[in-house]
């Protein structure tokens, strides 16, 4: 999905949210700049693979937060995480490189992407995602993003990722 269908898809499900958009941005840092972060908690989103890249992560986090990729592999319980390829990212979740979002597993249409949520994002009533492109964010609330996740069937992990 592209940003008006996800746009669409979430008006269908009567789902809440605001839409900015903004020029391409890469990093938190790019957002900082256009003062988007002025606007909610914006999240920080890494898609991660495990040694034998039979498991992918899509991980959320606040943008203040610096994932520790170890701490992450314990509590999954999985081999030593590393960064997917672009190619991967394609290959999953549809999405390019700076455009890491979780509304990217509308685009997993088998489900096999795990969904892995800091802890800390829980109650977070305004929360700052990519609608599957850089040039927007779209503002919707921890509760409405999971429930979102939940329905579309990926596995979902709740974690205490330390800052």
């Amino acid at each position: 999905m592209n940003k008006e269908e996800v746009i669409q898809y979430l008006e269908g499900k009567g789902i809440p949210f605001d839409v900015m958009d903004h020029p391409a941005v890469y990093t938190i840092e790019d957002m900082e700049k256009l003062h988007i972060t002025d606007q909610g908690e914006v999240c920080k989103n890494l898609f991660l693979r495990d040694a034998k890249g039979k498991r992918h992560f899509l991980v959320t986090l606040l943008k203040d937060k610096r994932a520790d990729l170890k701490q992450i592999q314990e509590q999954l319980g999985c081999t030593k995480l590393s960064f997917a390829s672009e190619q991967r990212l394609q290959t999953y979740l549809g999405l390019t490189k700076g455009s890491v979002t979780p509304l990217g597993i509308l685009n997993d249409a088998e489900c096999c992407v795990e969904v892995v949520f800091d802890r800390e994002l829980i109650r977070k009533s305004r929360l700052g995602v990519h609608p599957n492109e850089n040039t927007a964010t779209l503002w919707i609330s921890f509760e409405d993003l999971l429930n979102l996740v939940k329905q579309h069937g990926n596995p979902i992990h709740m974690l205490d990722i330390e800052p």
